[in-house]
């Protein structure tokens, strides 16, 4: 059965390439560019199976506006890959405010946005991804990723909205996880990993933690 696959920044480079190659291979593409003649012009250079949206993920309104859209056409979709962004060849430390947020709008907020308006349309199964770059290390600077399970710490208070926790209670049952009965980690034990990371040789780098509470006993 053939995918919906939705792709960011697809009128130019490589989202315009993943575009072509999935609807080569009898997928249904939709192109989403802030230029909406890129956009336009790559989809119908592709065909039937393309459809062009403008979209500036950086902007709440417009990816409503583009998701709204996709749903007229596409009941669902199977992927979103979040591959708009913008580079500019800059040094944080001596980046201007207007670059730090230009960068922070488009490739920070615009995968958590378009991936909020994609999550209603994406079927069970479904998949994001996103795409990231190798720039980050051309600094010098080795830089991780820690992706940090459950935590706990004694005498800490969630101020949580209890309608909000209750459905997120029920969610996290519906897909079989059952948050009481889940492991939970503590946050001085997980001090140990970042001790691990500071201590790390010079010719080593890691650039993705997973951490995971396990059942002891």
């Amino acid at each position: 059965m053939s995918k919906v696959i939705v792709i960011t920044g697809a009128g130019v480079g490589l989202g315009r390439a993943l575009a072509r190659r999935f609807a080569a291979d009898g997928e249904s593409v939709v192109l989403l560019g802030r230029t909406l003649a890129k956009v336009e012009a790559a989809a119908a250079e592709i065909g039937e199976r393309a459809m062009a949206v403008a979209c500036d993920v950086g902007s709440p309104d417009s990816v409503r506006t583009a998701f709204a859209a996709v749903a007229a056409r596409h009941a669902r979709i199977d992927v979103l890959i979040n591959n708009a962004a913008v580079f500019q060849p800059f040094l944080i430390a001596e980046a201007s405010d207007a670059q730090l947020l230009e960068a922070i709008a488009t490739n920070l907020t615009g995968p958590m946005l378009c991936a909020r308006a994609a999550i209603p349309l994406l079927n069970r199964g479904g998949h994001i991804i996103n795409v990231s770059s190798e720039s980050v290390g051309m600094s010098g600077i080795r830089v991780t990723s820690v992706r940090a399970g459950q935590m706990f710490e004694e005498g800490k208070v969630w101020n949580v909205d209890p309608a909000a926790a209750m459905a997120f209670g029920k969610a996290t049952m519906a897909i079989g996880l059952n948050l009481r009965e889940r492991p939970i980690s503590q946050f001085a034990s997980v001090t140990n990993v970042f001790r691990a990371l500071l201590d790390l040789p010079p010719d080593i780098a890691m650039p993705t933690v997973r951490l995971q509470a396990r059942k002891q006993g």
